[in-house]
């Protein structure tokens, strides 16, 4: 039996509304929501065949070539690094979406398109005039929309900065979530050179090799599943670490991702990898000092920080606005390229 099968299952909820906004403001764990884009013509579509979603998804597609990614057999649907972490088990390259939907409707594909696997492609670019016929309602009106398309594949564990809705509309997919907390049971693989963007797990979570990775075992108790049929969505808040399977000869999949905080404010991780650059290389007392200061300052600031200064003197220290935020990403630019 997989120990999938021993993880607490993600907690249901409901949508009576159609406007999640209620139920997603501020929720901090995984939700399901069963049948919430049944209606969508899309899942209609798909359901039928892949020639009834090739020709629904035509009438939207705007003619751009897709990133469409290829495996063969050996890689077991899992996109992830070569034996000597030199580079990846798969390759990639630009395809019409025609080209790729006629590739998973071919059972006598070539062997090194055993598994296609197109990811993360912004919806609105490529198939605009989708959304007018099949979205959700959520807490942020700027949420970015995005497709995945694919046959059998695993994607590793990985974690998003932003929340995350994702509505299966053809296919099956299983999601194994882990909060934030396991990053250090999760043996995760170099942050620098990723199949994909994210840092990933290099625990194979349909075989974990305990020998080889033992803290995972203590990862497992804090999991939680969830297997999706088309309609269904999952919500997977920020930060938390999602192992992702598509179980089906055809799957597709819609997500939103929105950020509590707008754009301007920057990406997070920009900050890590910078803090490995500043930071992590000096000696133990002067990184306690830094810590003590990074509380201070980040993760226990409060207006106690500024609020002794005098507000025309109070710059970085206070809360930002988008024209402050620009001018201090400036001045980090500049210092930075010196």
């Amino acid at each position: 039996m997989s120990w999938q099968a021993e993880a607490a299952p993600v907690a249901a909820a409901r949508c009576p509304s159609g406007d999640l906004t209620p139920q997603l403001r501020d929720a901090a764990e995984p939700l399901v929501f069963r049948q919430l884009v049944s209606a969508w013509p899309a899942v209609r579509h798909c359901k039928e065949s892949i020639a009834s979603a090739t020709r629904y998804l035509s009438r939207f597609w705007s003619a751009a070539p897709v990133t469409a990614y290829a495996a063969d057999a050996a890689a077991g649907g899992r996109f992830f690094y070569n034996d000597g972490f030199t580079g990846f088990n798969f390759q990639s390259g630009r395809a019409s979406l025609a080209e790729v939907l006629r590739t998973l409707a071919n059972p006598q594909r070539e062997a090194h398109l055993a598994t296609v696997y197109v990811g993360s492609t912004p919806v609105d670019k490529w198939l605009p005039g989708f959304r007018d016929e099949n979205d959700v309602q959520l807490p942020a009106g700027d949420a970015l929309a995005s497709f995945w398309l694919g046959n059998e594949t695993r994607v590793s564990a990985h974690y998003d900065y932003p929340h995350n809705l994702a509505c299966v509309v053809a296919g099956e997919r299983r999601f194994t979530l882990l909060p934030p907390d396991q990053v250090g049971n999760l043996y995760v693989g170099p942050v620098d050179r990723t199949p994909s963007g994210q840092p990933i797990s290099l625990v194979d979570f349909a075989q974990p090799d305990f020998r080889r990775h033992p803290r995972f075992r203590d990862a497992i108790p804090h999991a939680q599943t969830a297997v999706l049929q088309p309609g269904d969505a999952i919500f997977i808040p920020g930060m938390w670490w999602h192992h992702v399977e598509s179980l089906a000869p055809f799957n597709l999949l819609i997500n939103y991702w929105w950020a509590d905080t707008p754009a301007y404010m920057g990406a997070p991780s920009d900050a890590l990898l910078h803090a490995m650059l500043a930071l992590r290389e000096l000696p133990d007392r002067q990184r306690e000092a830094w810590r003590t200061l990074f509380d201070h300052y980040v993760f226990e600031a409060n207006q106690a920080v500024y609020g002794h200064i005098p507000e025309a003197g109070r710059g970085c220290l206070a809360p930002l606005n988008e024209t402050e935020a620009r001018q201090l990403r400036a001045t980090l630019l500049n210092r930075l390229n010196r």
